[in-house]
C-alpha cells in the first residue's frame, strides 16, 4: 500500500515547481495543479496517439485531469520521482500505478520546463501511455 502524498501547495513547499507539478497530478489536485501554471502558459505534449497544446492553465487541466487520467482513473501510488537541472531548463520525470475498468497499469512521463517565482511558464510533457502491468 502506498502513502499518502504530501500536498503540492502545502505552505513552505521546497520542491521544485516541476514535482510539485507532478505530486498535484497524482493525487488528482486540479486546483494544485493549475496553481502551479502562469497565465498563459506555454504547454505542449505528446501521447501515444496525439499531440497535445494549451495555453491556460484551466485547459492544461482538462487535457490531463480530463483526459488522460480521467474520473474512472484511480492514480493508486506515486512509485518515482526525479528531478534534474540542464542549462535554462528543468526536468522532472514521474511513474504512476494506475488503475482501471482494463486493469492495473504503469504510466511514465517526462517533463521539461521553464518556472520563475514558482510557477511553471513554459511545459512540454511526454508520455509512454497507459502499460499494463503482468498478472
Amino acid at each position: 500500500m502506498s502513502q499518502p502524498l504530501p500536498s503540492a501547495t502545502e505552505p513552505g513547499a521546497t520542491a521544485p515547481a516541476g514535482e510539485r507539478f507532478a505530486r498535484a497530478l497524482a493525487s488528482k489536485d486540479r486546483a494544485a495543479m493549475c496553481a502551479l501554471l502562469t497565465d498563459p502558459v506555454d504547454f505542449q505534449a505528446l501521447t501515444p496517439r496525439r499531440h497535445w497544446q494549451a495555453t491556460e492553465p484551466s485547459q492544461v487541466g482538462d487535457v490531463i485531469l480530463g483526459t488522460w487520467f480521467g474520473p474512472a482513473d484511480d492514480i493508486e501510488a506515486a512509485l518515482a520521482f526525479s528531478n534534474s537541472s540542464l542549462p535554462g531548463r528543468e526536468r522532472v520525470s514521474y511513474r504512476l500505478r494506475v488503475r482501471n475498468a482494463d486493469g492495473v497499469h504503469v504510466v511514465e512521463q517526462q517533463a521539461y520546463y521553464n518556472a520563475g517565482g514558482g510557477r511553471i511558464s513554459w511545459l512540454r510533457i511526454l508520455c509512454s501511455g497507459y502499460l499494463p502491468v503482468p498478472g
